[in-house]
């Protein structure tokens, strides 16, 4: 993917392109308080009609813990082409009304997403499944929609006819873009079995469903409903992790993007929280007589975590503004 230039510049550029012509910069801004239930992607698409802008918002905002959500009472400043957040003030703290304000309006619904339930996961070390694929009609190598395959599942696993399993395949071990420790296995969905006769040890059951081609080895768990909307949601604490693995495989991935994270349910992870993708900016050494420090990241891009297991999780690339690569940093602010 080729570099669309800077955060801000390409996010501004959205920005004005939805607002229309750019009107004077004396211009005094529209002030609007903060309501019950706002969120910076809701403010981004009701003002500027682009819901992706809030990447600026946070970057040029460090005092929001939470980039998605805002506290009512807060006032905004909004102009043509940008939304700037006022400081917080004791009036705004208490949430006492502003006479320059504008009126109240019903905050813009939050964003969901839908997944397919395609995404996979990482197995971690402790994973078990309900159960494999022993063999296959006529001991095929592969089978799809409506073949007849055998399980090692049985009346003593509590099985019964009708019961429905979701079938998966492990791939290579994820090994830690940092440490190289290895996190667990990528894992696939391949397609739904339903058993049709059970035994005290095992079954004969039906391929419902197959997405790829299934073999005997591959693993069962139970059913669930795949395709569910998700929904952005606070975290309740800071967190920082890496970008480990994607789901095609690909180094370099964009906006629609399956990715895999070093982080999970046992560092305080939930489906539906947004994290950022940060990039380090490197000082050019010739232009620098004495250390500099560390300078601010980047924001490229931010994912919404889809899945979590114990210490890993599958998450959705839902904005690229540039490349995003294996052993990218991602990070997520508690609302403050």
């Amino acid at each position: 993917m080729k570099r669309i230039g800077s955060v801000g510049a390409m996010l501004t550029l959205l920005a004005l392109l939805a607002a229309g012509p750019v009107q004077a910069a004396s211009e005094e801004p529209t002030i609007y308080v903060i309501q019950k239930g706002d969120t910076l992607w809701g403010i981004s698409e009701r003002f500027l009609k682009d819901p992706f802008y809030w990447p600026n918002l946070w970057a040029k905002n460090p005092t929001i813990g939470n980039p998605h959500f805002v506290y009512p009472g807060q006032r905004v400043r909004i102009f043509p082409d940008r939304i700037e957040i006022e400081p917080r003030t004791a009036a705004t703290a208490t949430g006492a009304p502003d006479a320059g304000a504008r009126p109240s309006e019903e905050p813009v619904a939050e964003r969901s997403f839908l997944v397919s339930g395609s995404e996979g996961f990482l197995v971690e070390k402790g994973f078990r499944h309900a159960g494999r694929i022993i063999s296959t009609n006529q001991n095929r190598e592969m089978v799809g929609d409506d073949d007849i395959v055998y399980a090692d599942i049985g009346r003593v696993d509590g099985a019964k006819a009708g019961d429905r399993f979701s079938i998966y395949k492990r791939l290579d071990p994820v090994s830690h873009p940092v440490t190289n420790v290895i996190l667990g296995e990528k894992v696939i969905p391949l397609g739904t079995v339903q058993l049709t006769e059970v035994e005290e040890k095992v079954s004969k059951a039906i391929i419902t469903r197959s997405y790829r081609e299934i073999g005997s080895g591959s693993f069962l768990l139970p059913y669930k409903e795949k395709r569910r909307q998700v929904a952005l949601k606070a975290a309740e604490r800071d967190l920082a992790g890496y970008i480990v693995e994607t789901h095609t495989g690909n180094l370099a991935i964009g906006e629609g993007d399956i990715v895999f994270l070093d982080l999970g349910k046992q560092q305080g992870l939930e489906p539906g929280h947004l994290l950022y993708v940060l990039r380090e900016v490197v000082p050019d050494q010739q232009y620098i007589d004495v250390p500099v420090g560390r300078l601010p990241p980047e924001v490229i891009g931010a994912i919404v975590v889809v899945q979590t297991g114990e210490n890993t999780s599958t998450a959705l690339v839902i904005k690229s503004i540039d490349t995003i690569y294996r052993g990218d940093r991602v990070e997520v602010k508690k609302s403050r």
